[in-house]
This record gives C-alpha cells, structure tokens and sequence, in this order.
C-alpha cells in the first residue's frame, strides 16, 4: 500500500517500460495497430510510464513488400474504375465534407483541390506568424485537433518518404527516436535507455527484438529483481535469459494474452505470491480469465511536422491505355 496524492492509501501500481527494436522488428503491417496491440498487452502488466522506439534512418525510408503490393492493388483498381470497367457499389464519400464521388480518383482530386490546399494555406500562415504566443494561438485554433483531415490524408495521400511509420508510431502514443546511421546505434541507444528506465524504479521491461546482444542487459535487469518480457520471432537467445518470452506476431495481431502477475524469483525456481512453485506461466489459456479490466487512452495528437507529410503523387498514377499499371 502506497499513499497518493489524495493522501489515500491504495494498491502500488506496477511501472512498466516497453522499448521497441525498429531495426530488427519492424512491423509487418499497419504500424498503428501494432503500437496499439503491444501497448495493450504491456499495460496489463501495470501502467506503461514509457514506449519508446528506436531505429536509423532507413527503416523509416524503407517500403516493406506488404506496402507496395497494397499501393499496386489500389492503383490497378483506380485504372478500372476510370475507364468503366469496374463500378463500385457505395459512391466514395469524404471524410472531411462528406461529398460523395463516382470513383476513388475523383475523390483523390476533390480532397487535393479543397481541403489540401486550404491545410497548406494555414501551414503558410503559421510560417509567416511572428512571435510563440500567436503561433500556439494559431495552432491550437486551427491546426490541433484537425482529425478528419488527418484519418482522410492517411488514407488518400501518400508520403514523401517512406509509409509513415514514425508519424503513425507516434500517432499511438509511442516516443520515435531516429539515430545516427552508424553500426549498432540503436543498440547502443535502446541499452542507455535500459539502464535509465532501471534507474528509475520500473517493475517490468519489456523488450521487443531479437538482438542477442542485448542479453547482458537483461542478466543485468533479473540481477535488479527486475521483470522481463521478449517479444520475437525466436527465444534462443534473449527467451532463454528473460522471464517470458511471447511470439511477435502473435502480438502485432493482438492474439496473445498475459498473466499480469509478478513471479518472484527463489533460489530454486520461481513462486507466486501464495508461496506455490509454478513450472510455466505466460499465456493464458481459453477458460483462464484475468479478473480484471484494463482501459488505455491514446493520444491522436501529432507533431506540426506530421501536418504536410504528404504529397502530391500524380506523376505515379499516369493512366495506361492497354492494361493494368505494373511496378
């Protein structure tokens, strides 16, 4: 029992920390739904006080094949309902007016020539403003809290670089982190914030990668009476050192669910709270229940930066008159 700041005294809330590999697991389909799914099982392990993910470069340049087939899928079909060989059965509508148009081109042409071009005028004018005050005013009244331009710029406009991993990382509550393009600077970068995070009185770590050389970090945080949790594709290396070891996909497809209880360690094995030695422990099974709920709350909140992180692709969808658009 701990006492808050009501002066009330109330369960201790177990501190948990998740720092994500990006360089060596990276997600294998929409970013936003992974953050969302790890954050999710972390948190029922206690509260999440940090998500932090770490990668050069080049993993946010990178286009992943699951990308590009779906960006080939699109275009192809936007040629067929151009010349009027395929009809959509709902007319698309804007998320932004709500206008409704004939094909997916159209609507593409619609959003560039009204709301794009209106976003681009605020973000000219927040540019030429003077002074921090009137440009958080500005910001605050026009710019913050524009989620139907933004969900429609995600799924109409395509990036400038890249798929926007970082900006849809960040859009789930995660701290992206891009260092330098040199060997081993994530590493170094995620084992600097592993031995910060210990510093501060965490309960559980979680650690998503598979690098075997982030193992005399993890002998470190077992040393510390510290709780950690791999998530991977093989628990060879850092799974036989941790004290669960849990399946990336099956997390990033939010298809595994955790025991939220802290095994502490004995000379011989480990035991629960009730004193019982316990061979295994980690997933549930079907008719195991938690006993208790977990509710998160994400902010969609998303740096100026994010604002113009689209362009216009125009010069990649020119039409072809004797068959489908191939890479």
């Amino acid at each position: 029992m701990v006492k808050n700041s009501q002066g009330i005294y109330a369960p201790k809330t177990n501190k948990v920390v998740v720092l994500w590999d990006l360089d060596n697991k990276p997600p294998r389909g929409p970013p936003y739904n992974a953050a969302v799914s790890l954050k999710t099982l972390a948190s029922r392990f206690g509260e999440v006080t940090d998500f932090s993910a770490y990668a050069n470069r080049h993993a946010f340049v990178h286009l992943p094949q699951w990308v590009l087939h779906q960006r080939r899928e699109r275009r192809n079909l936007d040629i067929l309902e151009r010349k009027g060989v395929v009809t959509p059965s709902e007319p698309y509508t804007c998320g932004v007016c709500g206008r409704k148009c004939k094909t997916h081109m159209d609507l593409k042409k619609h959003f560039k020539q009204l709301h794009q071009r209106e976003q681009q005028k605020k973000l000219n004018r927040l540019k030429s403003l003077k002074g921090k005050k009137k440009r958080e005013r500005f910001k605050e009244r026009f710019l913050r809290g524009n989620h139907k331009y933004n969900e429609a710029a995600r799924t109409l406009l395509v990036p400038k670089v890249g798929y926007g991993l970082a900006a849809e990382l960040r859009r789930a509550g995660v701290f992206v982190k891009t260092v330098q393009d040199k060997p081993q600077a994530a590493d170094w970068a995620l084992k600097r914030q592993m031995v910060h995070s210990m510093s501060r009185g965490i309960d559980w770590l979680f650690l998503v990668s598979d690098d075997s050389d982030f193992s005399e970090m993890l002998r470190r945080a077992r040393e510390a009476d510290l709780g950690t949790v791999v998530v991977g594709d093989w628990d060879r290396a850092l799974g036989s050192i941790a004290d669960l070891w849990v399946p990336w996909s099956g997390v990033e497809n939010g298809e595994v669910d955790l025991v939220p209880e802290r095994k502490k360690r004995r000379e011989h094995g480990f035991q629960d709270d009730d004193g019982h030695d316990r061979d295994g422990w980690g997933v549930l099974n079907e008719d195991e229940e938690l006993g208790q709920e977990f509710t998160l709350l994400y902010s969609e909140d998303e740096d100026e930066d994010d604002e113009n992180y689209y362009y216009d692709d125009d010069d990649e969808e020119e039409e072809e008159e004797d068959g489908l658009y191939i890479l």
